[in-house]
């Protein structure tokens, strides 16, 4: 089977517009998250999927494969629906544009849970660390039987509990790296809007709860940060220089 990496770069970002292109010490983001998904699935199987002319020259330069997609995507997901379409593959990997210290191990190993579990869809997770607050919007937790199925995704900290005796020791939050389907990607973009619990938890995995997709979690490593606002940008480019010993 053949797997890919779609990365959805939108230029035109509410929060932080230009996002993708923002240089970290000295290299656009993008480039930093394609560089390294290709070390997971080799350069030929990466990816980016833009609205943007921009976005698609600074891929191209350096050697990546821009698919141009509409400016109406509603989510990344659905951006990644509409690359697809225009790729040969049997295993769609999402990895997030804004996280340029995502591991290739992780993606690999997402890879394969999808192969092994064709059927489900596929997210990475890891452990809320002691130096991060389960309250926080910004972490979407993670909560899941005890086969590491998603049950719910929330932005308050779940789970929740009556008895302070009864709180849980640690939480799972979300890592942004995704397997799926071509034909689960149509399904999802089919859907035709976003479901009231994706509206409303801002989340966009749990549209496929309203398809009844079965949606396995895997365990990725702790320690990746996103750049969601430009104050994220000092945090990150100090963790590459220490990643990279510079």
């Amino acid at each position: 089977m053949r797997t890919v990496v779609i990365i959805p770069a939108r230029f035109a970002s509410s929060r932080y517009p230009g996002k993708p292109l923002v240089p970290l010490l000295g290299k656009p983001m993008i480039l930093w998250v394609a560089e390294l998904s290709a070390k997971a699935v080799g350069l030929e199987n990466v990816y980016i999927a833009t609205e943007d002319n921009r976005i698609a020259e600074v891929v191209a330069a350096a050697g990546f494969q821009a698919v141009m997609t509409s400016g109406r995507a509603l989510t990344g997901t659905d951006r990644l629906a509409e690359a697809a379409e225009q790729i040969e593959a049997d295993i769609f990997i999402n990895v997030q544009g804004d996280e340029p210290l995502v591991n290739p191990s992780d993606i690999i190993r997402v890879g394969e849970a999808k192969a092994a579990n064709i059927d489900a869809v596929v997210n990475g997770y890891s452990w809320v660390s002691d130096q991060e607050n389960p309250g926080n919007v910004n972490i979407p937790k993670v909560i899941t039987n005890e086969a590491d199925e998603l049950v719910y995704m929330s932005r308050v900290a779940l789970p929740g509990y009556k008895d302070p005796d009864n709180a849980p020791a640690r939480y799972k939050k979300q890592v942004c790296i995704y397997a799926f389907t071509g034909d689960e990607l149509n399904a999802f973009r089919k859907f035709g809007r976003k479901s009231e619990l994706e509206h409303c938890e801002d989340i966009e995995i749990l549209r496929f709860l309203e398809l009844g997709k079965r949606i396995l979690m895997i365990e990725t490593q702790p320690g990746s940060l996103a750049v969601d606002v430009p104050e994220d940008v000092a945090g990150v480019e100090l963790a590459l220089k220490r990643k990279h010993g510079l």
